[in-house]
């Protein structure tokens, strides 16, 4: 076994290399101050809001800074190792934090249009000030290369996430979201810390690179052991990426939660559970083989049950998607798919023939970022004018507002993987990578379940350009005459789009078709930047 984890202490020299982190903490702390002593009248949507993207572009701008000068020599950068190796600044953990960086910032914007319209929201500063938090233990699980250091990022993105979901205290079904998200999230918590604890006392380190280099020798010996601890944590952080068939919970929690909190869950929390099960999957079972037949099957089992979850992610999403009216609902199956597209990548592993894996994966959840959170976010000024999250609500939606209409089919067709659009790209090299590897079982799956989520897809589109709103009025007077609270929404013949909302639908739709026309200069950055033996193999 290797001798004791190291933990060595943090020097003065090393604060300026983890300065996003300190940034985005110590303004949180000054947010939470200030949200305490701003007078009542102010309208802290506003103020809180606007201070928490500017401390996203401040963390952002820091993050891109190192990136540009670890990368300025015209090669990949070496990687600049922390806390005796526990966490780790490298490309591959910079360009997982502009993701989440972005991402929050494009949630905030959402909040922004839609937080002062929402009665069942009582405290609008923490509506923002608390995705701080819940940015940086995401962050922390893209850099780590630890095991506790992992685990910490993934619980302060965890608890502020149970929080964000059960803002709408005045709501029923935002309570009854938050209590079934804390209860499965601490389900899959307690899994992810059971399998980390048999890892630890089989190899005698909490550290990805310790571990991998006892891996061979624990296999040898320990063989049931290694078996308990990976899939206690394949099944807890497949329970954080809401993938089959353990996705239950998604649904009722997104549509209990504010639309903003839904996208958050949907893309910065699902983007770094999986930044999390590739570092550990890569960093130490990939290459477990090198000293071990044994070790060898266990790293084979491992990738067949990341591609066995990612084929019944695939085809349980898209199917029990297909009688589905709730659109919120509906987004969270499109989830559980997606989930599925972006766990082939790790699943494959790296071959002779097939080593990109990370780009793949990288790319397609750039798109996934791009089309879901501006799906959401047509879903947010669409469910505001008609007062419910049905599709229905889409119904002759080119008519009142053909932009918006128009937005929502990019992002549809994404989604559904298309040509000219970012999805479609996206889906094609996860698709190429997989047939490459010579895993054509889950290839036949990935084709299977992208034509199957054409009919629901295209019902959206339908509703939009086939169907008239002329029900939707009476019906909604109708509700009013019945005692609705939830139907004195404006009338549905308007749908009014706040900027910052509509901020998100165009600048998501554009870099969302921009992708699916052009998307080699991402990919090429992308494949210029990484290096998986310098960025996922800790120790060498």
């Amino acid at each position: 076994m290797p001798d004791a984890t190291r933990f060595e202490p943090l020097q003065w020299s090393d604060m300026a290399i983890m300065a996003p982190e300190l940034v985005l903490g110590a303004w949180f702390v000054l947010l939470v101050v200030l949200d305490l002593l701003l007078p009542g009248r102010l309208r802290r949507s506003s103020w809180i809001g606007g201070l928490t993207l500017v401390g996203l572009a401040g963390a952002g701008a820091l993050v891109l800074l190192r990136l540009l000068v670890m990368n300025n020599g015209g090669e990949p950068a070496l990687v600049i190792s922390l806390l005796g190796d526990s966490y780790r600044i490298d490309d591959f953990g910079s360009l997982l934090k502009l993701l989440i960086l972005a991402g929050t910032g494009l949630v905030v914007l959402l909040g922004l249009g839609s937080a002062d319209g929402d009665g069942a929201i009582t405290d609008k500063g923490e509506y923002f000030y608390l995705l701080l938090p819940a940015a940086l233990g995401a962050m922390m699980m893209a850099s780590s290369g630890n095991l506790i250091t992992l685990y910490v990022g993934l619980e302060l993105l965890a608890i502020t996430s149970y929080v964000l979901v059960g803002l709408r205290r005045r709501s029923v079904l935002s309570a009854e979201a938050a209590f079934k998200y804390v209860v499965t999230g601490g389900i899959a918590s307690a899994f992810i810390l059971f399998g980390m604890s048999y890892l630890y006392g089989v190899t005698g380190s909490v550290e990805l690179g310790a571990i991998r280099e006892a891996l061979p020798g624990a296999a040898a010996s320990y063989e049931a052991f290694l078996y308990v601890g990976f899939g206690c944590m394949l099944g807890g952080i497949a329970i954080k990426i809401a993938a089959a068939p353990f996705h239950a919970w998604s649904l009722d929690v997104y549509q209990g939660a504010p639309s903003p909190v839904a996208a958050f869950l949907a893309v910065v929390s699902k983007g770094a559970a999986l930044a999390m099960a590739l570092r550990i999957l890569f960093s130490t079972a990939l290459f477990a083989g090198s000293g071990s037949d044994t070790g060898a099957e266990l790293g084979s089992d491992l990738f067949f049950a990341v591609l066995l979850i990612a084929a019944l992610s695939m085809l349980f999403g898209t199917l029990a998607a297909l009688r589905q009216s709730n659109v919120k609902r509906l987004l969270a199956l499109s989830g559980v798919a997606n989930a599925g597209y972006l766990l082939v990548p790790i699943g494959v592993g790296v071959t002779m023939t097939h080593s990109n894996n990370v780009t793949e994966l990288l790319f397609y959840l750039v798109a996934y970022l791009l089309m879901t959170l501006g799906a959401f976010a047509v879903l947010t000024v669409v469910s505001r004018a008609v007062g419910h999250d049905e599709l229905k609500g889409f119904a002759g939606m080119y008519y009142r507002a053909p932009w918006t209409a128009a937005a929502m089919t990019i992002f549809v067709l994404s989604l559904a993987g298309l040509p000219v659009s970012a999805g479609f790209f996206g889906k094609l090299f996860i698709l190429l990578g997989a047939a490459n590897g010579k895993h054509y079982g889950i290839v036949a799956v990935m084709v299977l379940s992208s034509v199957i989520s054409y009919y629901f897809y295209f019902g959206l589109i339908r509703q939009m350009f086939m169907r008239s709103s002329d029900g939707l009025l009476s019906e909604r007077e109708a509700r009013l005459r019945e005692g609705d609270e939830e139907a004195s929404a404006p009338a549905a013949a308007v749908i009014r789009v706040p900027v910052p909302i509509g901020i998100v639908i165009w600048t998501c739709a554009i870099l969302t078709f921009a992708l699916g026309v052009y998307p080699q200069p991402v990919v090429a950055a992308i494949d210029f930047l990484f290096s998986i033996m310098t960025d996922l193999l800790p120790g060498r």
